[in-house]
């Protein structure tokens, strides 16, 4: 009996001794908040060569896109272009035209102005800063879709087949090329690719 009643002596001091413990144990620190997640950055990267059906197949032409968004960097002077626009970009757009029926090898850089993203597709507008052809200053549009399910990728560009302006007249003539416009990629990628990152449009910052 007298074991007993000293078992129960200390299990009793034993449960004390835990509930001391536990109530001078400091608090469990709360979770970490993960810091937000960046936004997004729409863009454009990769090179390839295309098939153009109205050039000899002996041609050879590749385009390399490399586009990142960069919004609201580009104020321009006319009422509300102060902060720019959301679709303002960097980066650089490359041609590359082998035609060797004509012993010539075409070729430009471009200074990307303006990339806009839709799914899988993008529109990126670009200057001419260097080439051979006389196009210094000249605004380009290329389009381009990631394929998907195995499916080829696809691109396209302002001039060739699109961008013709016929006056009343019938003169015939090439409009300047504005932000961000091109026609739809209409044309496969044969060899090469490019990744498109899509996100929404960057909403306007505050004013000051």
């Amino acid at each position: 009996m007298k074991n007993r009643k000293r078992a129960l002596v200390l299990a009793g001091t034993a449960a004390a001794l835990m509930a001391t413990l536990i109530a001078a144990a400091p608090a469990p620190a709360a979770p970490a908040s993960a810091a937000p997640a960046a936004p997004k950055v729409a863009a454009v990267h990769g090179g390839g060569t295309i098939r153009y059906p109205y050039v000899p197949a002996s041609h050879d032409i590749r385009f390399t896109v490399d586009a990142e968004a960069a919004p609201w960097s580009r104020p321009f002077p006319a009422p509300g272009g102060e902060q720019g626009m959301p679709v303002d970009a960097r980066g650089k757009v490359t041609i590359y035209h082998a035609m060797p029926d004509g012993n010539f090898t075409a070729v430009g850089e471009a200074e990307v102005d303006c990339l806009v993203t839709g799914g899988r597709t993008a529109t990126v507008t670009a200057v001419v800063t260097s080439s051979n052809v006389g196009w210094e200053g000249k605004r380009i549009g290329i389009s381009v879709q990631d394929g998907e399910r195995g499916g080829p990728d696809r691109l396209g560009f302002s001039w060739g087949i699109a961008n013709v302006d016929v006056g009343s007249d019938g003169s015939v003539s090439e409009p300047r090329v504005g932000t961000c416009m091109a026609p739809a990629p209409f044309t496969e990628v044969t060899k090469g690719g490019f990744k498109v990152t899509p996100a929404p449009l960057s909403p306007r910052p505050s004013t000051p």
